[in-house]
């Protein structure tokens, strides 16, 4: 099964595999086990693998290189964010969507990939010093060199997806989208809509949240950026793991997991959302892959919603510093 990414993107399949969490971010990863998550990924007929040049400072997209040395390399679409900046010690340091900046990012990540084309090119938030336009303009020039195909975003709100959507077609919006965090269905889902223009939905799971397997103790990787997430804090996560407690007597109602559920809600919600799987592991692969075969009905969706309410998650989806960043909060 394929959707297409709005009405200029490619034809990709129906759910993607987000690499981020093999590169360090939850805590260590095993890198022989990621690039056999990968291939599993792409057997399986995922064909969507998303990652950032910012994820493990470049090691991601290594991965994913060594992952397709022995693919069919325009088999993939490959979707990359790119601006972050980090200091040596990990820290973010902010967000450069200069034009000048934008091709020098560009270059190191087709060296990095081992590519000469980027399928899907965004920034990864909004730089507010430098104009939207801007930032844009100097991806579409690239995209008439031939090195990128499509142009996506990626955390932004209403206003910023008109303008970026003003001076080239955007293929989809990159956001979090799940069953504790549905802030895009006021304004920004109806905007990409008018526009045609579709979602790419990461934290489907809220970062393991919604897994049905997380537990308090969980938290003890130091590097993993779930210590310093407030739904993951003290009453927050007492709360949040009600709601998964609530979801899991739906679940079990159908005779599937936690996780496919909350994948194949997201996925319900329209044929122009593609669900951003996390996994790490092939056991978590071919876990959540069986979200794809589950049809949910009205009664299903109405008993899902009923389990977790919109806005009854505690806690931001983010620290105080980086929602501030944030342009689709704004």
């Amino acid at each position: 099964m394929t959707r297409r990414l709005g009405t200029t993107g490619p034809e990709i399949s129906t759910l993607g595999l987000g690499c981020m969490g093999m590169s360090g971010m939850y805590g260590p990863a095993d890198e022989a086990e990621s690039i056999a998550t990968i291939h599993a990924a792409l057997d399986a007929g995922i064909t969507l693998l998303d990652t950032g040049d910012f994820y493990g400072m470049g090691h991601n997209e290594l991965l994913i290189r060594d992952a397709l040395r022995t693919r069919n390399r325009d088999d993939v679409t490959i979707s990359v964010k790119f601006g972050a900046l980090r200091g040596p010690d990990n820290r973010w340091a902010g967000f450069d969507g200069r034009p000048a900046a934008v091709g020098n990012f560009l270059a190191y990540t087709l060296n990095r990939l081992g590519t000469d084309h980027v399928d899907i090119y965004r920034p990864a938030r909004l730089d507010p010093n430098v104009p939207i336009e801007d930032t844009v303009g100097a991806i579409a020039e690239l995209v008439k060199a031939g090195y990128v195909r499509h142009i996506g975003l990626s955390e932004v709100g209403p206003a910023t997806i008109r303008r970026a959507a003003a001076v080239h077609p955007i293929s989809d919006l990159q956001i979090e989208y799940s069953l504790i965090s549905r802030g895009i269905e006021s304004e920004i889902l109806p905007t990409c809509r008018e526009l045609g223009i579709g979602v790419t939905a990461y934290g489907v799971l809220s970062r393991g949240l919604l897994s049905g397997r997380w537990k308090p103790e969980n938290s003890s990787v130091t590097s993993d950026f779930r210590n310093y997430s407030p739904r993951f804090q003290g009453d927050n996560l007492t709360r949040n793991l009600q709601l998964v407690d609530a979801l899991r007597e739906v679940a079990h109602s159908q005779g599937v997991s936690v996780a496919q559920v909350a994948i194949a809600w997201v996925a319900a919600r329209g044929e122009d959302i593609v669900p951003v799987l996390g996994a790490r592991r092939r056991d978590q692969l071919a876990e959540t892959l069986g979200a794809a075969e589950l049809i949910l009905s009205a009664d299903d969706l109405a008993a899902i919603e009923h389990a977790v309410p919109a806005d009854s998650a505690a806690g931001e989806r983010y620290a105080a510093e980086q929602m501030a960043q944030l342009d689709s909060e704004r």
